[in-house]
């Protein structure tokens, strides 16, 4: 029987969260949701609730569960018709609450990355701060060194995504994780998946999502009927 699928990826900074959603998104048929993405549309567009995340992005704080809740599920109520893959929300426990009143997860899948590789690809992470796109000088450098590919406008590094502020924010990310990954896990749909290199993890994550949905020829999935 033809169902909507609703998934969600969890992992630290620099777990490749991105990567893995485009390739789910592209090789699954789901539309690929990116609560960074809702966030600098949200600021571009001056609408009120952008206002309210300038204010903490401005000043480097974390976007408060209330202002996020109010900025997401909104865009979710209008894809209630929609198969959708979430990168960035819920972070929280709150958030994860919230999500749960207007819709029920089918997968979450959480990246667990060695501390070593995280330093690796963060310390040579560049990003483009208008648009979000994110360049590493290891495996994917910009074509011309400290431009944007598309504008060809100045990369930046975050202060956050340097060596020195990246132990704090790992401890922040499982403090705050945690109890997400137990209600998921509580719920039966939480599936954790290690690695240190994107490639090689991506045919687990492949089989996963290809045991839990069944692609048809036109493109379109089910998901599969319990036994």
């Amino acid at each position: 029987m033809a169902k909507l699928f609703r998934a969600a990826i969890m992992g630290p900074p620099g777990s490749g969260k991105g990567t893995i959603c485009k390739r789910i998104a592209q090789s699954f048929d789901l539309q690929y949701l990116s609560s960074g993405h809702y966030l600098r549309e949200s600021i571009a567009a001056n609408t009120e609730a952008g206002v309210l995340v300038r204010s903490y992005v401005e000043r480097s704080m974390m976007v408060p569960d209330h202002v996020m809740t109010r900025l997401m599920l909104p865009r979710l109520e209008q894809l209630i018709g929609q198969s959708w893959l979430l990168d960035g929300f819920p972070r929280t426990l709150s958030q994860a609450r919230a999500l749960n009143s207007l819709c029920q997860l089918d997968l979450v899948i959480s990246l667990n990355i060695p501390y070593e590789t995280l330093r690796e690809r963060l310390s040579n992470r560049w990003v483009h701060a208008a648009s979000g796109r994110v360049y590493n000088m290891g495996f994917n450098p910009p074509r011309v060194k400290g431009k944007d590919d598309v504008t060809g406008e100045a990369l930046i590094q975050h202060d956050d995504d340097k060596p020195e502020a990246l132990l704090s924010r790992l401890r922040y990310y499982k403090d705050v994780a945690k109890p997400v990954m137990d209600l998921y896990k509580s719920q039966g749909i939480l599936h954790a998946v290690s690695g240190t290199d994107t490639d090689r993890i991506w045919p687990y994550i492949n089989s996963l999502l290809s045991a839990k949905m069944h692609i048809q020829p036109s493109g379109a999935f089910q998901t599969q009927t319990p036994p």
